[in-house]
């Protein structure tokens, strides 16, 4: 499953964890201005925003799993089984497969405010990309720097929630998390109050006793509590170092360990990467399992007028530096 959070310094920082139990040997990818967007209700978006993030690309096309373009607006898309539902064609919609919502938000809107616009008339269509790569059950992230909205599409329709803890996970539906949290409000940073009772002499025994009932282990809901109380008690400096730092230290806190989650055939769920992209500044920052040193692409080093992709393989191969 996955994870993805927003996070706001002196520049606002959007990424995410990437869980599964297989790569598809994604790559670093900049889809410059002129590269042409052809989408499959026959729009074609030959001039645009460009885009910098973790894609997939199949014959010239990046399929995106979470991209920023160069207005500072991101987007992710995160595991959704059993609740995501891809409609037929409608008529006086915007026809928009799945694999392409990512390019259709991010070429044309510069703010979240924008994408809720553009979503008023489009319709997430039931459209794969090829008989051999079917559409994933997806849900997504929308944020600026400002907010950040999650959407849904559910057989009941397309769903549109604002998202004030700037966190998604994958299952339940987001309405559904984000009220489960109603059962942590008690939850504290501080040592906690002897409320039980006042018969029994209870002693405060260690540090961190405040967080107890946190939750630990690896679903989504429980994901979603504990990224959400590490996200907005999280303290960090405003220089590049420390925001990055501590983003990835957020999303450190949820990350899933080869072997904790076993989906048969000797294959574990991993944190395969995680992301932390500066929306202001248009650099895209990773980890991945084997590697944890931070790598990072600049999407401003590039040709940003050129109409071709540009990949970079991800360093997976641990780097250690020694001191002596």
């Amino acid at each position: 499953m996955c994870t993805a959070i927003t996070y706001k310094t002196k520049n606002h920082y959007f990424g995410r964890n990437l869980d599964l139990e297989y790569s598809y040997h994604e790559t670093v990818t900049i889809t410059p201005r002129n590269y042409k967007f052809v989408f499959r209700n026959g729009k074609e978006i030959d001039k645009h925003y460009a885009m910098i993030g973790m894609a997939y690309v199949q014959d010239d096309y990046p399929l995106y799993y979470d991209a920023v373009n160069e207005k500072g607006l991101g987007m992710a898309g995160l595991n959704f089984p059993t609740n995501a539902y891809y409609h037929e064609l409608v008529e006086d919609k915007d026809n928009v497969a799945p694999f392409e919502f990512i390019p259709w938000v991010l070429t044309q809107c510069e703010t979240v405010l924008d994408a809720k616009k553009l979503l008023s008339h489009m319709n997430l269509a039931n459209i794969n990309f090829s008989e051999e790569l079917p559409a994933s059950p997806l849900h997504w992230i929308i944020a600026d720097k400002e907010s950040s909205i999650t959407v849904e599409s559910v057989k009941e329709g397309l769903k549109i929630y604002d998202n004030p803890v700037g966190v998604m996970t994958n299952n339940p539906t987001f309405d559904y998390q984000m009220f489960g949290l109603n059962n942590y409000m008690a939850l504290s940073i501080h040592e906690p109050k002897k409320e039980f009772s006042d018969k029994i002499p209870f002693q405060v025994y260690s540090r961190g006793m405040g967080g107890l009932g946190l939750p630990g282990d690896l679903s989504s809901m429980s994901r979603f509590v504990k990224a959400t109380f590490t996200k907005l008690n999280s303290i960090s400096g405003d220089s590049e170092s420390e925001s990055i730092s501590q983003f990835f230290h957020i999303l450190g806190s949820v990350e899933q360990q080869r072997g904790c989650v076993d989906m048969g055939n000797g294959k574990y769920e991993i944190t395969i990467y995680s992301s932390c992209c500066n929306t202001d500044l248009g650099i895209y920052y990773y980890t991945t399992y084997e590697n944890s040193q931070i790598t990072g692409v600049d999407m401003n080093k590039e040709n940003l007028e050129s109409d071709a992709l540009v990949s970079y393989p991800l360093i997976e191969g641990q780097q250690i530096r020694m001191q002596n």
